[in-house]
């Protein structure tokens, strides 16, 4: 696992909308032990995306936005790192999702991690997890792939933008957001 992943997915300070009930490492050893019941092509040929049913009490990662639930939108410019800009983010708050059907570890190429500065002993290395009521990939955050089309030394992989793909995350995040406890 990443030390980025770790500190996203297993923050020193447990929250709500990260991983439940498991350590970095009791993760590790899970997603070692047991054969994901697929494996989806990511956004480039580094990128895979191993689906586990969820062993876990996490929840899913987004919550439809309704009108029910708009007023409990906030909105901040925040970074994901000390060392990348601030960009726009959204969430909810004072909603609590569903617990996930499954986990859906983003794993990265040795070969990848090395160009982005973070050499890995071993094939693939955890880079995030999606919490999802789908076996399925939820599209990545268009900010995210902007950031991916920047570069590694804006935080991102280097991979040029595609339209399309960005035109079903804007559509998917218009309609979704995050949430904080």
């Amino acid at each position: 696992m990443t030390p980025f992943a770790r500190t996203r997915l297993f923050p020193r300070q447990p929250r709500g909308n990260t991983i439940r009930d498991c350590t970095a490492e009791e993760f590790e050893r899970y997603l070692n032990a047991h054969a994901p019941l697929k494996v989806i092509d990511g956004y480039a040929p580094f990128c895979k995306l191993h689906v586990h049913r969820n062993w876990t009490s996490t929840r899913c990662l987004t919550v439809p936005v309704t009108d029910g639930n708009r007023h409990l939108l906030r909105s901040a410019y925040e970074a994901r790192s000390r060392e990348e800009l601030p960009v726009l983010v959204r969430w909810f708050e004072g909603v609590e999702p569903p617990v996930a059907n499954y986990l859906v570890p983003i794993l990265y190429s040795a070969e990848q991690l090395a160009k982005e500065g973070s050499p890995i002993e071993g094939d693939w290395g955890i880079v995030g997890c999606l919490y999802t009521q789908e076996p399925e990939e939820i599209p990545m955050a268009p900010i995210t792939m902007m950031r991916n089309a920047l570069g590694v030394e804006e935080g991102g992989s280097g991979v040029p933008l595609d339209r399309e793909a960005y035109r079903r995350a804007v559509e998917f995040w218009e309609n979704n957001a995050n949430w904080r406890p």
